[in-house]
């Protein structure tokens, strides 16, 4: 699936901290997925501070990005959630039609 940085950082704080040791690796392995890369650290002028990251217009580039199956799922479980409690926001919105919105 093809994900620009932002998209990526959103899915990576929807992510359970937990749950069974299947579901544990395949959300590890997700997460290594979608962090950036040091390349992508250079390329896309990614900068942390006060706990807030920036980064330059190369970060709206799409990455394609290889989430499985179950990956999907899990993803799509916290999108639901998320909506579900109302916390949906505009930051979100490009991610949950990717994931939520079926396409004829």
């Amino acid at each position: 699936m093809k994900l620009i940085l932002l998209e990526r950082l959103k899915l990576l704080e929807l992510l359970p901290a937990e749950g069974s040791y299947a579901t544990a690796t395949i959300i590890e392995k997700l997460k290594l997925s979608l962090a950036p890369t040091e390349e992508e650290y250079k390329k896309f002028g990614i900068v942390e501070k006060d706990g807030n990251t920036s980064w330059n217009e190369n970060g709206k580039e799409e990455v394609e990005i290889e989430i499985g199956e179950k990956a999907t799922d899990i993803i799509v479980e916290a999108l639901k959630k998320l909506d579900e409690e109302k916390k949906i926001t505009k930051f979100h919105i490009s991610v949950y039609k990717k994931f939520m919105v079926k396409k004829d």
